[in-house]
């Protein structure tokens, strides 16, 4: 059914091109954005193949057959009241038509085409002629068309989507085919899921047209280190498109907008005395520091100009702590899914302020990007706003051995490369998590993920790495948390093992927590941990999905933590910020996880001031001084009735 989608993708995935700088406009760099109404169809042909056969890129969409409008970014299950189109696998057709500046067609320079993000599998048209394709969701890809657009004419852009899992996919999955067709529609299969969050799909992220110079910075690499109060940022510049000679200037500003360092080759050191550091202060009034750094390049005919911020801030890893500019962190968070109100996985602005004040009103000063990266836009405000990131891949559900494949493997390298390649430069960024809860019992696990996590080492040897542990398994039994250089842990104790049984937790988690770092001798994180709850249902004495319960095993979890928090127990991440959507199964009401200390249209529930108590009151025992004007500003936080 799929083997010539697959075939499509295997010829074509070398026409995608390298996307290194987040899109945005500059004094040399115009953007124009795509979003908006596209026209969409979904193919429902038995083989989901109809749109290639008849080639729907060629022509209008709407001379394929019916079209409905769509919102781009968002995902198209949440956005009708089409029952089949929600569940939908397959191929599903976008098409937008647009009219580039006329002045673009004048200017001497290049014009590309970029998706911040598909799910999962996509290959893009530009007036009939295909331009680009990637594999994976969640991460951007590009293409240039500047001798492929139509100036003065509309142009037709054409989008292929297809959002089914194998074995070998980010996160895996498998299609089945039911033994008796005679109880079936034609042409009837069923996409198995191996994780438990809804398989949102389309274009989730914006679309834009951009243009550089003929001459321009396709990437930028910051390394900050720290000596004593100077401030240390090394950095490399790439260019493309030289004709002669580059010349470079290389400029550093404070956030005052005042020049404190220079430079004028493609890479160097630049040194700031008395530098202000990047500091996690989610509960504090002031923002993190940024600096800017401002490159401009010129080669006597063209010249290009791009800026990035600049946190200096150092991470370090010991046997038992996690050092953030040489001072122990503790990671008081959340595991959160970029899973919007009613748009899925589209980037949507007012649900992301929304979260981060949220998170900042809970006393939140880190999360895991679980389990998938996330939108640009969201870390540029972690930046600026001092929230912590552990930045994960989309390597979630691997349980086959079939999931560790060459071809997995090959995908997941990708995978990591881009991720770090567009994520290098955050601050807030902090470790890199290449996994979560794969079946690390099996042999094949190991030397899956030595490559995997040796791979993201030499692509970024500044931070550390990690994979997510799932369950309750035994140290002894796994064969891949050794590769790590922290250990995180997600454990249900009370819930999926011993249900109802409160009482067993503080046993139950104290041994698992030292038993894991006995073993490997690497600081501990609780990942995730938590229980579901209806919101507004209430039992006494406490039971399964109320509030009370959640509440109750969240507090015997808390004393745990206390106990080794002063050993080599580093961070506590609550699962979930916000209730998901989950596929439909007879065991989750309403196709949701209930696991949240907020709704999913975020509203507290009870558990929500208990995690808000508890975080501000270990978040008042610690402060970060910062050198301005040399003065000493103590960032404490500040407190905030709980109740």
């Amino acid at each position: 059914m799929f083997t010539q989608t697959l075939i499509h993708l295997l010829i074509f995935y070398v026409l995608k091109s390298d996307c290194m700088l987040y899109t945005k406009g500059t004094e040399s760099r115009e953007v124009r954005e795509l979003g908006g109404i596209w026209q969409f169809r979904a193919d429902t042909s038995d083989g989901r193949n109809l749109g290639f056969e008849k080639q729907w890129y060629t022509r209008p969409l709407a001379m394929t057959g019916d079209v409905i409008d769509m919102p781009v970014p968002s995902s198209f299950n949440d956005i009708t009241q089409d029952r089949m189109l929600r569940d939908f696998v397959g191929w599903v057709w976008y098409e937008k038509n647009f009219f580039p500046p006329r002045t673009w067609k004048t200017a001497k320079q290049r014009i590309f085409l970029k998706f911040e993000s598909a799910h999962y599998n996509s290959i893009v048209w530009l007036n009939g002629k295909q331009v680009a394709a990637h594999e994976g969701g969640h991460l951007p890809f590009q293409a240039e068309v500047t001798h492929l657009l139509n100036f003065g004419y509309s142009n037709r852009l054409t989008a292929a989507i297809n959002n089914t899992l194998t074995p070998y996919t980010l996160p895996p999955g498998t299609i089945t085919y039911p033994k008796h067709q005679s109880h079936y529609p034609k042409g009837y299969f069923v996409q198995n899921f191996q994780t438990d969050f809804f398989n949102y799909a389309g274009i989730h992220r914006p679309v834009k047209l951009y243009t550089t110079p003929m001459l321009y910075i396709s990437d930028i690499t910051v390394v900050t280190k720290i000596s004593g109060t100077t401030g240390i940022v090394n950095y490399n510049i790439r260019v493309e498109g030289a004709s002669s000679p580059v010349t470079y200037t290389i400029r550093l500003f404070d956030a005052e907008g005042m020049k404190v360092a220079v430079g004028q080759k493609a890479s160097g050191q630049l040194n700031v005395s008395n530098a202000h550091l990047w500091w996690p202060c989610t509960m504090s009034e002031h923002p993190a520091y940024l600096y800017t750094l401002k490159v401009k390049i010129e080669d006597g005919s063209d010249e290009d100009m791009y800026d990035v911020a600049v946190g200096i801030r150092t991470v370090e890893v010991t046997k038992t702590k996690f050092l953030i500019n040489g001072k122990p962190f503790y990671f008081l968070g959340v595991g959160k899914h970029e899973d919007a109100d009613i748009r899925g996985k589209g980037l949507d602005y007012p649900t992301m302020i929304k979260d981060l004040n949220l998170m900042k009103w809970l006393g939140i000063n880190s999360f895991r990007t679980s389990h998938y990266p996330y939108a640009e836009e969201i870390m540029d405000l972690c930046d600026r706003h001092g929230i912590v990131v552990i930045d994960e891949s989309t390597a979630v559900g691997m349980k086959t051995v079939d999931n560790f494949s060459d071809t997995t493997l090959q995908h997941h390298l990708a995978v990591m490369e881009e991720l770090v390649t567009r994520d290098k430069n955050h601050p807030s960024v902090v470790m890199w998590s290449v996994a979560n809860e794969p079946n690390a019992t099996l042999v094949e696990a190991g030397a899956y993920f030595k490559r995997v996590v040796d791979y993201t080492r030499t692509l970024d040897g500044t931070r550390p790495v990690t994979l997510v542990t799932g369950g309750n398994l035994k140290p002894e039994f796994d064969n891949a948390a050794m590769y790590g250089d922290v250990i995180c842990l997600n454990t249900y104790f009370s819930w999926y093992g011993n249900p109802g049984r409160l009482e067993v937790i503080q046993y139950q988690a104290s041994t698992n927590l030292r038993a894991w770092f006995e073993k490997f001798q690497r600081p501990v994180i609780q990942a995730e941990y938590g229980s579901d709850a209806l919101p507004g249902l209430h039992t006494d004495p406490p039971m399964m999905f109320s509030e009370e319960y959640q509440i109750d095993l969240l507090t015997e979890y808390f004393k745990v933590f206390d106990e080794v928090r002063s050993e080599f127990f580093v961070g506590e991440m609550i699962w979930n910020f916000a209730d998901f959507s989950t596929a439909q199964t007879n065991a989750l009401i309403g196709a949701r996880n209930m696991k949240g200390i907020l709704t999913r249209q975020r509203q507290p529930k009870s558990a929500a001031r208990i995690i808000k108590k508890r975080y501000y009151q270990i978040g008042n025992t610690t402060v970060q001084t910062h050198n301005k004007e040399s003065k000493i500003y103590i960032f404490s936080i500040k407190s905030i009735p709980v109740a």
